[in-house]
């Protein structure tokens, strides 16, 4: 029995509501490839994304999206997704989850 039954039990009379799931809004995808480029920055590795033509809004979104799952830190840049340490690897498999083309640069 779950808490909708239980509910259901203790005020019979009551209507419930079904929640409305929103939509959310993806993310445009672009035909050309995203560039995944590694660097080194005061001898720091950094993992730089760039190469996306959509909108600069759309591409923070994307950059805390790969923030938050892979619990690193970050920034964005002059239309650059800038992440600390070298993620190329995992960020391509998000990229790519997600529908975008990714092209690996250097190494």
């Amino acid at each position: 029995m779950d808490l909708k039954d239980q509910l259901k039990n203790l005020f019979p009379d009551h209507q419930f509501e079904e929640p409305v799931a929103e939509e959310k809004p993806d993310i445009w995808l672009q035909d050309d490839p995203i560039l995944c480029k590694y660097e080194k920055r005061k001898g720091k590795p950094v993992t730089i994304i760039d190469g996306y033509s959509g909108a600069t809004e759309d591409f923070k979104k994307l950059a805390k999206e790969i923030k938050t799952k892979l619990s690193v830190g970050g920034s964005f840049k002059d239309e650059k997704i800038i992440i600390q340490g070298d993620y190329r690897d995992k960020i391509m498999e998000l990229l790519k989850d997600k529908g975008f083309k990714v092209k690996r640069v250097g190494g």
